[in-house]
């Protein structure tokens, strides 16, 4: 394991009056692969150029393998980075351009460093390309000779900066587990700052979804998607359906929210919101994914099914979604995920009834979104 921890302690950063980092605290393990997740401007940028010392904390404290490296300069803190642009030398071939690092650090004989280079070049599988040029290769090739240069000096920490970005989504695919593959095989501490959740949740041990500048939850992708705590981290993960409605009754066991006058949903909560309680009338957000519905023909759904109308349905692969529109709130409309193992069930303009698993919705009030 090449690895080594991670820790940021209350971090903040400051551009005049505006507050780009706030309080952000977060330990990651040797070894781990960790993603810093969000929106535009929500602070993970940031956070990753005062992890590589290109900008220092107004306050809070950062350590590498146990190490103080806050107010260190960045060549003294011996992380690897690997861009977006590839940053790759135009003028020197791939071998040239791996043993880069090397050569600069002046800590081996050349023929450790030809070592070092085959053996990296082998892990990438591009050795019978040793000899040429990056503008000889492909876009995927070259981030695969970025990766190799930032990993070939064993850095105890490799920052990954929306590497795939400039990537064709089939490539960018690829390379999601060719760069978990190394990172696994290595034993490397991996920070990955992106916007984009699916390679987020594919690569990654834990994510860490910031917003305005702060953590808003930290989990495993599961955790992620199964238990979000916010309103903001449901919509954020995956496709997600909303409910209002106020709250009739909130027990420890079970929340019943009213939808309208004739639909009441009963939620048997959650185990991350057991510990909420709601007074009775509050205003009240459920939450469910497409998945977690099935549609069936009107009147065969149970007592507490919505009825509905079918506006559309897109075929995507191995799935149908449905966009429902409900009878009693025509101004909500609910995306249903069905399997597509058949013919269409439904056609437009079919009555239907939408089944909610009861035991899959989460409820947020209001207000929490409103001062978010």
């Amino acid at each position: 394991m090449i690895g080594q921890s991670l820790s940021l302690a209350g971090l903040q950063k400051r551009y005049g009056e505006a507050l780009a980092v706030r309080e952000l605290s977060l330990e990651i393990a040797a070894g781990e692969f960790v993603s810093l997740l969000g929106p535009s401007g929500s602070g993970k940028t940031t956070a990753l150029t005062m992890i590589a010392g290109f900008e220092s904390p107004n306050a809070g404290k950062i350590a590498i393998g146990g190490r103080d490296v806050t107010f260190l300069a960045p060549n003294h803190r011996n992380i690897g980075m690997v861009f977006q642009k590839y940053a790759l030398f135009p003028h020197l071939t791939i071998r040239q351009n791996v043993a880069f690092p090397l050569r600069m650090r002046g800590r081996m004989q050349k023929t450790a460093i030809a070592q070092r280079v085959e053996e990296m070049l082998d892990l990438v599988q591009l050795s019978s390309y040793a000899e040429r040029y990056p503008n000889q290769l492909s876009g995927g090739q070259q981030q695969r000779v970025a990766l190799a240069r930032a990993l070939a000096f064993e850095p105890p920490v490799l920052l990954m900066d929306e590497p795939l970005g400039a990537l064709d989504n089939k490539l960018r695919e690829a390379m999601q587990f060719e760069i978990k593959r190394l990172q696994e095989r290595l034993g490397a501490t991996v920070v990955y700052v992106t916007h984009d959740q699916d390679e987020a949740m594919t690569m990654s041990d834990r994510v860490a979804i910031m917003s305005n500048g702060g953590l808003i939850q930290v989990g495993t992708p599961t955790e992620l998607y199964r238990q979000p705590k916010t309103e903001f981290v449901a919509d954020f993960i995956g496709r997600m359906n909303f409910l209002d409605g106020d709250c009739l009754d909130c027990t420890a066991e079970q929340t019943v929210v009213r939808f309208s006058e004739r639909t009441v949903l009963r939620l048997r909560a959650a185990a991350n919101e057991r510990a909420r309680k709601y007074d009775v009338g509050t205003a009240l957000r459920v939450a469910i994914r497409p998945e977690r519905m099935r549609l069936a023909k009107r009147g065969d759904g149970g007592a507490d099914a919505l009825p509905g109308v079918v506006d559309a349905a897109v075929f995507i692969g191995s799935t149908y979604i449905f966009l429902v529109r409900l009878a009693d709130r025509p101004e909500v409309s609910l995306q249903v995920q069905v399997a597509a193992d058949g013919l269409l069930p439904f056609q437009r303009d079919d009555e239907v009834d939408i089944v909610l698993d009861g035991a899959a919705m989460h409820v947020f009030p209001v207000a929490e979104r409103c001062a978010a």
